[in-house]
């Protein structure tokens, strides 16, 4: 007799545009993929969710994709049977209905709230612990990705690292994907940079500096809110049907946004990546080359401590002037500051950052990844 699969309900409301969507459905489809579990996302933002699957109409209140239950979180929230391990991402806090049938169960569920990424040194001192319900006979645990042994890991499918590398040594493979983005393929010469952020008053005077630098950029800005600030920096028009803008030694276009597997292609290939938020900044270190991050910013600029804590974790095996210049570079970027001569003397060590950059991923593929750390917590419990 066949056995039943554990089932999972995961709930994702979107508060930061790609990312919090983003991270959850990695989740979902490496839970069903590769744990071999029954798995239902709720979400309350369908659009967004089909601009990184467009396999998902947005009309639709249940739907099916990659092995993955979707459903629309609604109000009032259906009548459903919870499932036998319940994730509540970022604090998103499950329906009170559903809560209530958590209760009635023989067997409570496992209840885990997924927390944000962080580098803080709290972060491994509050990781699995328990936090009783004040009415309900339910116990919810807190789940904490991190950097350091002791937190929950980052995502990482098992054959990432595999795929990543094969695709880089595989002049083919690169070429097609370029080509796939109407684009030419790449010269030795030329310096190809993924530039995801948020609006950002820094970025006019970095677009400044790459036309006016000596080495010839090609800058790749997805569609969005930095995409509207690199075409107002160009006073041309665009010159084929592509977005494609030009000044001095810098080439931009302005891509369609693709979906996550071609989002990571994107990472592999250039040789610098500026990323936002969460998902995109942890793809960026599967990547294994220099990265920025534009972290999301957060009232009484408390995004700072995060930003910082992650920095001196990030720069801890360092050169000093090499830490020196890397933590002004992401300081300017975030504070929209200086950016000119901190991206100067940020790039001056793009090659040992590059060599860095994949000790680094090395070093967070000893901690395991979420998911499987997920798992393996779940059934401890």
């Amino acid at each position: 007799m066949e056995s039943v699969r554990p089932r999972w309900d995961i709930f994702c409301k979107v508060v930061d545009n790609f990312g919090d969507i983003g991270v959850c459905w990695r989740l979902a489809r490496q839970l069903a993929a590769e744990h071999n579990l029954e798995v239902r996302l709720w979400t309350d933002d369908l659009v967004t969710f089909h601009r990184i699957n467009t396999a998902i109409d947005p009309a639709l209140a249940s739907q099916a994709s990659h092995g993955v239950q979707v459903w629309r979180w609604s109000h009032p929230f259906p009548l459903v049977v919870p499932a036998d391990v319940v994730v509540e991402t970022f604090g998103c806090e499950v329906p009170e209905s559903y809560q209530q049938a958590m209760a009635t169960r023989s067997i409570k569920p496992a209840w885990i709230n997924l927390e944000y990424l962080s580098a803080e040194s709290w972060v491994n001192d509050c990781h699995a612990l328990p936090s009783p319900h004040p009415r309900l006979p339910l116990t919810k645990y807190f789940f904490f990705p991190g950097f350091a042994a002791g937190a929950g890991g980052l995502l990482r499918e098992r054959d990432l690292i595999a795929r990543r590398d094969a695709f880089l040594r595989d002049p083919t493979a690169k070429n097609t994907f370029w080509q796939s983005l109407g684009l030419p393929s790449s010269s030795l010469n030329e310096i190809r940079i993924s530039l995801f952020c948020y609006e950002n008053l820094a970025i006019p005077d970095l677009l400044a500096t790459w036309a006016n630098g000596g080495e010839p950029i090609r800058c790749l800005v997805p569609e969005g809110m930095a995409a509207e600030q690199v075409k107002a920096f160009f006073t041309a028009t665009p010159s084929s049907s592509l977005d494609h803008y030009a000044q001095g030694n810098l080439r931009a276009h302005v891509l369609p946004f693709v979906e996550q597997p071609e989002y990571d292609q994107l990472l592999w290939a250039c040789d610098c990546n500026f990323v936002r938020g969460e998902d995109s900044f942890v793809r960026a270190q599967w990547a294994a080359h220099p990265f920025v991050w534009h972290i999301y910013p957060q009232e009484e600029n408390a995004h700072w401590i995060k930003l910082n804590a992650f920095i001196d974790h990030y720069c801890a095996e360092m050169t000093p002037d090499m830490a020196a210049d890397m933590r002004a570079f992401w300081r300017a970027w975030n504070s929209g500051r200086g950016i000119g001569q901190a991206w100067t003397n940020f790039c001056r060590h793009r090659a040992a950052l590059q060599t860095y950059t994949r000790v680094w991923a090395e070093h967070l593929i000893g901690h395991g990844d979420l998911a499987a750390n997920l798992v393996r917590f779940v059934s401890s419990l």
